[in-house]
């Protein structure tokens, strides 16, 4: 008997000063049975980071893998930004960056995102249209800290910085900017 998805519901309102972006989202997110606490925080985190009317979750680990973990399409079914969760090899990036407007992968493996990184890095410099971030082991631990199935959250963007609230707990998500789009 195959293992079925956890179901998580979250309520954000989200105040992205940076971007003028001021919004109520209802967001269910699937955990697949492979997928840590850690792994679906940060999807939820990175869908405030990223946030738009037309973001959406895609099936990501449940699929054959030809999906990101987030994308936003345009009116035209057009790939406008994919965003990739986790450690992705040269052939995956190069095929999204030539999929999609703009392309995001958050690293998040701690020691082993590390020397990812140190292997592509000198590979991925043509890509115009990718940006790298890494979060580090302990944000991920205080984001899992904050997960319950039914989730009231506040999140506020300012200056880059991403403080994600449930009433009790504030988080700072802050990564890393290995790459970044000029």
């Amino acid at each position: 008997m195959a293992l079925k998805a956890t179901i998580h519901k979250a309520d954000i309102s989200i105040s992205d000063m940076d971007r003028g972006y001021y919004a109520n989202h209802s967001l269910t997110l699937a955990q697949h049975p492979s997928e840590t606490l850690e792994r679906l925080m940060l999807r939820l985190a990175v869908f405030v980071l990223h946030a738009s009317e037309r973001l959406t979750f895609t099936r990501d680990i449940a699929s054959d893998n030809d999906e990101p973990a987030l994308w936003q399409k345009s009116y035209a079914d057009e790939i406008e930004l994919w965003i990739d969760l986790g450690e992705p090899d040269e052939r995956r990036l190069r095929q999204s960056c030539g999929r999609a407007d703009q392309v995001w992968v958050y690293s998040y493996g701690g020691r082993a995102a590390d020397i990812w990184w140190k292997g592509m890095e000198g590979k991925l410099g043509r890509l115009d249209n990718l940006s790298v971030i890494s979060i580090n082991p302990e944000t991920l631990a205080q984001l899992a800290a904050m997960n319950q199935r039914g989730m009231q959250l506040q999140a506020t963007l300012q200056d880059g910085q991403l403080w994600l609230s449930d009433g009790t707990n504030t988080v700072l998500v802050e990564g890393e900017k290995l790459k970044q789009v000029a």
